[in-house]
């Protein structure tokens, strides 16, 4: 029973990490296709990445996205969260669910109507329509972390807070978010690594300074490449990286 349980353990990290083992692999390939049999090990595909003038302007423009956006659906999320948290207001529990609803809706038909609005209020798509995206699909999981994370020792706090004559903001700079300093970096970090990897709305509301995922698919359309299995190991390994630094940072400081 114990071998049947470590097979299918086995069984389950191969179906979950092979396909990107044979990514990395096959990034190597000394040969223009990444394709069985392996030809050799060369890094000639990642300097090619490297020294690409689109490809890098695209990274740079992922980054920029997915760095302002997560901490703009952070800074809303947790101002939402308190609020909901600490204020009883007429059907709370409906505004909770509305501000979560977006995470159960398909990026396509939140990117579709994106578009149809921003064309009527005269926004073209560029990176400040996919940055605005972004933020309307992580805000509901930087405000479910956060309202999760709140309790009655924060509360107390505020309180002691305000009764030595600190102002609003001052309590909820100095008090309330350095109290829930290790939530809040889990949800920007969780959001950095989503629009990091968002493609369907970066497709549909940019056009010329594209992200890197999207360059990416410009670059599939002409066929594969080890060069496209390069810019896939890059992408996982920056992926990867957040999810250490989420897990080093954050969770076992919070242990």
């Amino acid at each position: 029973m114990r071998a049947l349980s470590w097979a299918y353990l086995a069984l389950a990290y191969a179906f979950v990490f092979l396909p990107v083992v044979v990514l990395v692999v096959f990034s190597f390939q000394d040969g223009r296709l990444p394709v069985p049999p392996l030809r050799g090990f060369t890094l000639d595909w990642y300097a090619k990445v490297l020294a690409d003038r689109k490809l890098m302007a695209a990274l740079v423009n992922s980054l920029l996205v997915a760095a302002l956006s997560s901490a703009v659906a952070l800074v809303l999320g947790f101002l939402a969260a308190h609020a909901l948290a600490r204020v009883r207001l007429p059907g709370s529990a409906l505004l909770r669910g509305v501000l979560i609803a977006p995470m159960t809706v398909s990026y396509l038909i939140i990117a579709l109507g994106l578009l149809s609005l921003f064309n009527q209020i005269g926004i073209r798509p560029s990176l400040l329509a996919a940055g605005i995206g972004h933020v309307v699909i992580n805000l509901p999981l930087c405000f479910a972390i956060t309202y999760a994370a709140m309790g009655d020792h924060q509360k107390n706090a505020e309180r002691a807070a305000r009764d030595l004559g600190a102002p609003e903001w001052k309590v909820l700079a100095l008090v309330s978010a350095p109290m829930l300093a290790a939530p809040l970096a889990a949800a920007f970090f969780l959001s950095v690594t989503f629009s990091w990897d968002e493609f369907i709305i970066a497709f549909l509301l940019t056009r010329f300074d594209v992200t890197l995922p999207v360059e990416i698919w410009s670059m599939l359309r002409s066929g594969l490449s080890p060069a496209t299995n390069a810019v896939g190991s890059l992408v996982f390994l920056v992926s990867v990286t957040l999810v250490i630094l989420l897990e080093i940072l954050v969770f076992r400081r919070s242990k």
